[in-house]
């Protein structure tokens, strides 16, 4: 439809039913006129065209922490903070983007087909390298334009950059190719595009849980073909929130710290014949490890004992996802947080021990739900940033305001798992 009789419709409110499925009933109105500005943001710079609604959700890793870059299993679930594209199909071979916040994106996408060195870590090399993996792939391609807006806020863990590749697939897939592609095709294709385009070698679980939407398991045992399964669970259906805390850590000088876990984990795994540590016998790692404690040091040792536990740890916890019990997916959550803290030791820095915002929040969650069934762990890379809770209805409003309280406003942020992964909304 017109963009202007769009910005009638959602007025109307046509999207109000989806906006309560994908956001929760008490943000119908803010998610209108989120849409409704986006639109008529598109209108001003690209005319009144006929237009599509996309919307792909952010990410938050469940378990599995610190695993995928040696092969191993995580469970990650999409959630309810989402970038949404207003998009429009063109004639040409230029796609044009403008994102709320950012210069407008123009990329000739029959001219820009290999990657640049120079124009590395640039979104413009996002767009250019999901072209070039459309057609690798043998799917069509073409120019269209596009303004997005998002609110999964950066350096949260949360991959607003995984869902920005993926939206750029995403309206590729419905304007020009019907809505045939895979939506794991897709997140594959994004890989493809920040290794090889963007200059950054990430791996895969990001993409796929942005992609796929609710929770998802991947066992990345054959990285280019990863085992992936996405479980039936709401986790709302339970009276549950998933809450994020930022505790506003400073991320600065982090990088070795972040680079020291897949290296010690990689350093064990060749001192036991092999380049990763899925690929290691754990019994034989066992057997190494008085003579691995001279050759690689007891952290990386605890490092690797933490890699085996969480394996095993995500495939329980899909088990009892599958099975709905609750209690024994919390059980898991808990346990994955405390080998995070103790074994892989990724909660705080020792560059500057003095700032602890992970090990804090982690120890208030604590006493704050004590007296409820509910569970908590370190989230992403960690070191610095943010931790995740799960946390009944009843005793959000209270565990947010006394968070609040000492991280500052808006520290904590109440979502939900979505279970839509890249969609067009309209």
């Amino acid at each position: 439809m017109k963009a202007t009789k769009l910005v009638k419709s959602i007025d109307d409110g046509v999207l109000n039913s989806f906006f309560k499925e994908t956001y929760g009933k008490e943000e119908v109105e803010n998610q209108k006129k989120r849409y409704t500005d986006a639109t008529e943001q598109f209108i001003s710079i690209y005319g009144d065209r006929e237009v599509n609604v996309f919307s792909v959700p952010g990410r938050s890793e469940i378990s599995g922490n610190h695993t995928d870059h040696n092969y191993g299993k995580v469970l990650a679930g999409s959630i309810n903070l989402d970038i949404i594209a207003i998009a429009s199909k063109t004639d040409d071979s230029v796609i044009r983007i403008k994102s709320k916040g950012f210069d407008e994106d123009v990329v000739d996408i029959e001219q820009y087909t290999s990657p640049r060195e120079d124009n590395f870590f640039k979104s413009s090399s996002l767009i250019a390298g999901m072209a070039r993996a459309f057609r690798d792939n043998s799917f069509k391609v073409g120019g269209y334009v596009a303004y997005t807006t998002s609110n999964v806020f950066k350096g949260s863990g949360l991959s607003s950059s995984a869902a920005f590749e993926v939206m750029i697939g995403n309206i590729l897939n419905h304007l020009y190719n019907k809505g045939k592609v895979d939506n794991v095709e897709i997140a594959k294709m994004a890989q493809f595009a920040e290794n090889q385009f963007f200059g950054k070698p990430c791996g895969l679980m990001d993409q796929v849980a942005c992609a796929v939407g609710g929770f998802v398991y991947i066992d990345f045992e054959y990285p280019k073909s990863p085992k992936i399964n996405k479980i039936d669970f709401d986790l709302t259906k339970y009276g549950y929130s998933l809450c994020i805390v930022d505790t506003g850590g400073n991320h600065a000088d982090l990088n070795d710290d972040y680079a020291s876990v897949p290296r010690e984990m990689k350093q064990v795994a060749k001192e036991c014949g092999e380049e990763v540590l899925r690929r290691v016998d754990k019994d034989n790692f066992v057997s190494h490890i008085p003579s691995l404690r001279e050759k690689t040091g007891d952290r990386a040792i605890l490092r690797a004992l933490h890699f085996f536990a969480e394996n095993e740890r995500v495939e329980k916890q899909q088990k009892a996802l599958s099975e709905n019990n609750l209690d024994l997916f919390f059980k898991y959550v808990l346990e994955s947080g405390q080998s995070s803290f103790m074994y892989l030791q990724n909660v705080f820095t020792t560059k500057n021990i003095k700032e602890q915002g992970l090990s804090l929040a982690l120890c208030l969650t604590d006493n704050i739900l004590k007296n409820e069934k509910a569970a908590f762990r370190v989230h992403g890379g960690g070191f610095a940033g943010t931790i995740q809770a799960f946390v009944p209805f009843k005793a959000v409003e209270g565990y947010k305001k006394q968070i609040d309280s000492i991280f500052g406003e808006g520290a904590c942020h109440v979502l939900k798992i979505r279970n839509d992964g890249a969609i067009k909304v309209i």
